[in-house]
């Protein structure tokens, strides 16, 4: 499990690293994602900005499931250094489900600093946020607690198997509708308002390819264009 690197931490990084976004173009100096990213914090602006939360006990800061195969797919699409993938550095604990709002407050402040630097450093990069499970949670507070210039700035959000889908009445409060999907599966009962973990909850490798299309859609109607397709 990610300790937290501590909010101020995270700012004092973006702000070293931060520089001038580049023009959409072929470089070799990021990789591909794997279940820890620091790219935004490491590398500063990128075109695009991906700000994920990852599940429940999941391994380093982007999880073992959908979490790197969203990142790898827009890096596949977009280039893998014109993406800069950040995952929340948050306790992400069984028990930390039952809080009230689904996830604990310190990972809710720190996905609100990632994505309110980012869009604050970089004002042409395009930022998109996701999250899975209880991060899904973790991303409905942090966005609908946001200020409306940086919801203004968010051009797409993704949630697989998000346990605040009843909650919320199926959206992110405060937060456009076109600019959302929720990717809950059939018989998945955590998006039915339960904590009960059945095994169709952790099948949600196989719907990455629909979210990456939809953040794609999203990102290309802000301005930026894939390198390939």
């Amino acid at each position: 499990m990610a300790k937290s690197r501590g909010s101020f931490a995270v700012v004092a990084s973006l702000l070293l690293a931060a520089a001038h976004p580049h023009p959409l173009q072929p470089q070799a100096r990021q990789t591909w994602t794997g279940i820890t990213a620091h790219d935004f914090s490491t590398y500063g602006c990128k075109p695009i900005i991906l700000i994920f939360a990852r599940e429940t006990i999941g391994p380093g800061n982007m999880g073992d499931k959908v979490g790197p195969q969203l990142s790898n797919g827009l890096k596949l699409i977009f280039g893998p250094s014109n993406v800069a993938t950040e995952g929340v550095d948050y306790l992400g604990l069984p028990e930390t489900n039952f809080v009230s709002g689904g996830a604990p407050p310190v990972g809710i402040g720190e996905m609100q600093v990632l994505l309110t630097t980012a869009t604050s450093l970089c004002p042409t990069s395009i930022v998109v946020a996701s999250g899975y499970s209880q991060g899904a949670a973790l991303t409905h507070r942090a966005i609908e607690g946001l200020s409306q210039a940086v919801k203004d700035r968010i051009a797409g959000v993704v949630t697989f198997g998000d346990t605040q889908t009843l909650q919320d009445g199926e959206h992110i409060l405060g937060f456009p509708l076109n600019k959302t999907l929720i990717i809950c599966n059939a018989g998945d009962v955590i998006c039915a308002g339960t904590l009960w973990v059945v095994p169709i909850h952790f099948d949600y490798t196989r719907r990455v390819p629909e979210a990456v299309a939809f953040l794609v859609g999203r990102i290309e109607a802000a301005g930026v264009k894939r390198l390939v397709g």
